[in-house]
């Protein structure tokens, strides 16, 4: 287990906290505030029959059946029923850090009082991330109108039926509560909508996503920067003078990390060959990097929200005493801004091939073509593999198209509006999966075009960098099988030693947040 322990109110889980909880296994606890809020909603939940108001999903069915009454007798048998009902989900099975993920968002979800659940299920989820039970959940099932279809086997589970992982063995669910020395829940009012109708699952994929998007901008940065030295570039567009001017908060962190990686380069010395004005893969390469980190922190501006807020319908409220049908699982907002994430990196993608191109070819570069040792006399070096990043590239562009709106209506035409929230942040995890092999591609002709320009002093950051890739993949002498030295550059990016080294050889948390004084 992690060790750590985070402690959930409801009100203040962060990105980072739900990477700790759902990758490096952090234990949780629930704070005693947010457990005087849950008793106080259930407590107005069961003295709710005495009103003989009809409240969705709780005393009538859901979806269209709506206007089908259930009594107190069938609370039970209606809850798991429910439950029964909604896993409909199809493979592929979630991994486990997504399942602990999503436990993580809907337990601090409902420590906010407002779904009316009893205490013993939130106690259940805690219960689940800390002794490692991670019910199987199959991916495909939600539309994006809450993820009823994949959060339902959560709630299977916990009344001890269907399968789970249990310290990393699968098994029945009754045999893993057995061995944990947990009483299933028997369910109540209530209680089975609480559990399945969230969008925690797609929440907790975006959460990761955005974890590893903003590891992947400041690689990105990195590697641009080593770029520039093989390309023997300008770094006038990184002037503070210039950037003050036009200040968006992006370009500026961006432009900031890179002239921090690039402090002691032989780049800052004047150079007669050096051309006026480079390409405009490498002179606007700060801004377009810098449009990825705007969207990435709008993105988390309202993912945020989606973490630290309820989505429930209906929406118990204690302090008024009414229970009230809404449509607070509309999560279009924050699914628009992952597209538009996509978007940026598709442009990231871009402009990280053409780079890559430019690289390659004397025209630009004064280097040997492809940038082979001998000109290309005997060895080939990098003439083919452009193909396998412009096969990458086309992808992301096929990815970057959106499909928030590609939705019919259900239910008995009542659910009538939808964004596929999980397939949109699916597509864009691998856009950025994508983005590690051609990022890799471009660290791997930036280390030979260094190399090939012999005796250049390197930036404190780039340097480091360089030395760490070179200690994956050599220089290429002689023609050999690339597809491997792609792999070991795609298996470095994407474990994120060379930003964690960087980060500590620059100063910590400073890593991509710099700014133009």
């Amino acid at each position: 287990m992690g060790q750590q322990t985070i402690i959930l109110d409801g009100k203040s889980l962060t990105i980072q906290q739900v990477a700790q909880v759902a990758e490096q296994k952090a234990e949780v606890e629930i704070s005693q505030e947010a457990m005087e809020r849950l008793h106080a909603a259930r407590e107005l939940v069961l003295n709710w029959d005495s009103v003989h108001a009809p409240v969705y999903g709780f005393n009538t069915g859901v979806g269209i059946n709506k206007d089908r009454q259930v009594h107190e007798k069938q609370y039970e048998q209606f809850n798991r029923s429910l439950i029964f009902s909604h896993c409909i989900g199809v493979k592929p099975e979630a991994d486990e850090k997504t399942v602990r993920a999503a436990m993580l968002i809907r337990l601090n979800t409902l420590l906010l009082g407002y779904t009316g659940v009893q205490p013993e299920i939130a106690q259940m989820y805690k219960r689940f991330l800390n002794e490692g039970i991670h019910p199987v959940i199959p991916e495909r099932a939600s539309v994006g109108a809450a993820d009823l279809g994949n959060l339902a086997h959560i709630g299977l589970a916990m009344i001890g039926e269907g399968e789970v992982i249990y310290r990393g063995k699968r098994m029945n669910a009754s045999e893993a509560l057995k061995k944990a020395g947990i009483k299933s829940i028997v369910l109540g009012p209530k209680d089975g909508l609480a559990i399945a109708s969230s969008n925690a699952f797609a929440a907790a994929k975006a959460s990761l996503l955005l974890n590893e998007v903003k590891q992947l901008i400041d690689l990105s940065d990195i590697v641009f920067a080593l770029s520039l030295e093989g390309l023997n570039g300008n770094i006038s567009p990184l002037d503070e003078s210039v950037l003050r001017i036009r200040p968006f908060l992006g370009n500026l962190a961006s432009a900031g990390l890179i002239k921090a990686c690039l402090e002691g380069s032989y780049l800052s010395l004047q150079h007669l060959n050096r051309p006026l004005q480079d390409p405009l893969s490498f002179r606007g390469a700060f801004a377009v990097h810098g449009a990825v980190r705007d969207a990435i922190d709008y993105t988390e501006k309202n993912l945020l929200i989606q973490l630290n807020s309820s989505d429930d319908n209906p929406c118990v409220l204690v302090d008024e005493q009414r229970i009230l049908s809404c449509s607070n699982y509309e999560v279009t907002t924050w699914v628009l801004a992952i597209e538009m994430l996509g978007q940026a990196l598709a442009h990231l993608s871009k402009i990280s091939c053409f780079r890559t191109i430019k690289l390659s070819s004397p025209n630009f570069s004064g280097l040997p073509r492809f940038l082979s040792p001998d000109n290309g006399q005997n060895v080939l070096a990098f003439s083919t593999i452009q193909k396998t990043f412009a096969a990458l590239d086309a992808e992301i562009r096929h990815l970057s198209n959106p499909i928030n709106a590609d939705f019919i209506a259900l239910s008995g035409e009542i659910e009538d509006h939808a964004n596929n929230s999980v397939q949109v942040v699916d597509k864009t995890a691998k856009i950025v999966d994508n983005l590690y092999y051609i990022l890799g591609i471009e660290a791997m002709h930036a280390a030979q075009a260094i190399d090939l320009r012999k005796d250049i002093s390197l930036g404190h950051g780039t340097e480091l960098a360089y030395k760490m890739i070179r200690q994956e993949v050599p220089f290429l002498d002689a023609d050999r099988n690339l597809s491997v030295d792609i792999e070991k550059m795609y298996k470095l990016l994407k474990s994120g030693e060379i930003c964690r080294a960087v980060r500590d050889k620059l100063g910590g948390n400073l890593l991509g947040r710099y700014e133009v004084s």
